[in-house]
């Protein structure tokens, strides 16, 4: 099966219209560097890098940059050394200076290694949780960039790691197939929702079995006390209440604002301060402790999280499913966050994303952890009807998807709807 031709395309949603997605620092329209690997077979592989609305198309062009390391190879001989081909995209020669694995150009690779394994898993006829899970440890582990990360985590440690993990595999496996994996809601609380509709929502979701909801919180400490107070008295005393500053902090405002904020009982604080200020977040989780530390949205690899680890500076590993280099470089970060016994919380605020880690969540508790201790993957109720295998989510826990590959497909119809700017959505705004 050889890749024929890489389709790479601007998918913008207007989210900014009704203030979804709305945070500290951000009020765009969720969008998507959305690429198509075709073969001659008819089979396609699908991924996706999820931007915030402008600055998409710069996105576009960096995969166009990257499309000579695809086209013309057969998938079987990217498979036999997926390790080679992941260096293959972060290694280029002449593109390494515009941002070696880092940044829009890291980005744009990460759409391109999910559409491998997205083709990957529907030759296998698998959804990505199983044939993630599937593969022998060894074989999975050879997939993995081991650069600068060996100090933490050598590639036989991995492999024994996974291999530890087989005890009792099939019986976590039929749990996720039965019950699935759970989830937090992070629909209810945006920024720029008004106090009623907060509350209007907050209702409806406890209604519907609710049990974890995260808030926003921006810079204005009065606004944060009295939004919380709201959240609090609305989901009871029991419910857990995530916050997420969206790096709107420095380091002393990120401790003085948590301070007054733990008489609202917060489970975690997320991306306090800049995501690069590895020792910041470290002084942060001592200061504001019993409160947890979550970050890694926007957290740029491998190396950043080892360091995160290395320090102490996070309790709920946030991995994102694109932000980085596909799932090569998220199953890294799995591993290495296993070894330091921290939870893994994916980071799923975005279109597309609760399609992508709701696979890489449930791998982890069949094939990695074992453990749904502090676990919770992230969910938000926006944009899902725009794919082919949109997730589920029933009774506060994400329904194990089962169609193969990466769920990730949009459907043909919202491209031509929400292509920016030639789309008939687009072109409204432009009338």
């Amino acid at each position: 099966m050889k890749i024929t031709n890489v389709v790479v395309r601007d998918i913008r949603f207007p989210t900014s219209a009704q203030q979804d997605g709305s945070d500290a620092l951000n009020l765009g329209d969720y969008s998507a560097t959305y690429v198509v690997l075709e073969t001659g077979a008819g089979l396609e592989g699908h991924g996706l890098t999820f931007t915030n609305g402008r600055g998409n198309e710069i996105v576009v062009a960096a995969v166009h940059a990257l499309k000579h390391h695809v086209v013309g190879r057969r998938l079987d001989d990217i498979v036999a050394d997926m390790r080679a081909f992941f260096r293959d995209l972060t290694v280029d020669k002449q593109l390494r200076w515009l941002g070696p694995e880092k940044g829009i150009l890291h980005m744009a690779t990460g759409a391109i290694l999910n559409a491998v394994w997205d083709l990957w898993a529907k030759r296998e006829k698998k959804p990505m949780w199983k044939h993630l899970v599937d593969l022998a440890p060894e074989q999975l582990v050879s997939t993995i960039d081991f650069t600068y990360i060996t100090d933490v985590l050598k590639p036989q440690e991995a492999i024994e790691m996974l291999h530890a993990a087989k005890a009792g595999a099939e019986a976590r496996e039929a749990e996720m197939r039965r019950d699935g994996y759970p989830a937090y809601t992070t629909s209810t609380g945006w920024l720029g929702y008004p106090d009623e509709k907060v509350r209007r929502l907050c209702r409806e979701a406890i209604a519907e079995g609710w049990t974890a909801f995260k808030m926003k919180v921006g810079q204005n400490l009065e606004d944060n006390v009295r939004r919380a107070a709201i959240m609090r008295e609305e989901i009871g005393p029991t419910r857990k209440l995530m916050m997420d500053a969206n790096q709107c902090w420095d380091v002393d405002e990120s401790i003085t604002q948590m301070k007054a904020l733990a008489r609202f009982d917060p489970w975690w604080i997320e991306e306090p301060t800049s995501p690069d200020d590895i020792l910041g977040h470290a002084r942060i989780a001592r200061a504001v402790a019993p409160i947890g530390v979550a970050t890694g949205e926007v957290c740029q690899n491998r190396v950043m999280f080892k360091q995160l680890l290395q320090a102490d500076a996070i309790k709920f590993v946030q991995v994102d499913s694109c932000r980085m280099g596909g799932v090569n470089e998220a199953v890294a970060v799995i591993l290495m966050a296993n070894k330091f016994k921290k939870a893994v919380c994916p980071h799923a605020g975005g279109v597309g994303l609760c399609e992508y880690v709701q696979h890489l969540s449930i791998f982890d508790y069949i094939a990695v952890s074992g453990s749904l201790e502090d676990r919770l993957c992230e969910y938000v109720d926006h944009l899902h009807e725009h794919f082919v295998d949109p997730c589920v989510a029933r009774n506060a826990r994400y329904v194990t998807p089962l169609r193969p590959g990466y769920s990730i497909d949009i459907k043909p119809q919202s491209i031509a709807e929400y292509e920016f700017p030639t789309g008939r959505v687009w072109q409204k705004f432009v009338a």
